[in-house]
């Protein structure tokens, strides 16, 4: 049972980092080193999670702000949008 429930709660990290690695390029990377990679991919996450807070606490007359490429439509704003718009923001 308590493997289970260990395995369980890894669930959610494991999903977490293959979401990384497919969306945002996470340890792919080219570096030099693996001790260089070790240390940018938390700093990744960990902005990727800082802009994504900071969107969702914008007012929402900053968040509709948001523009997507007239080229490239997609159905909800990017990451790119997201720190296009906290950049403004600040």
């Amino acid at each position: 049972m308590q493997i289970v429930s260990w395995l369980v709660r890894r669930w959610s990290a494991e999903v977490t980092f293959q979401k990384t690695r497919a969306h945002l390029g996470v340890e792919t990377q080219r570096l030099w080193s693996n001790e260089a990679i070790a240390r940018t991919t938390p700093c990744i996450l960990e902005l990727f999670s800082i802009v994504s807070l900071l969107t969702n606490r914008l007012p929402t007359r900053e968040r509709t702000r948001l523009t997507a490429a007239t080229w490239y439509a997609t159905p909800k704003p990017t990451f790119v949008d997201s720190l296009e718009a906290v950049r403004y923001a600040l």
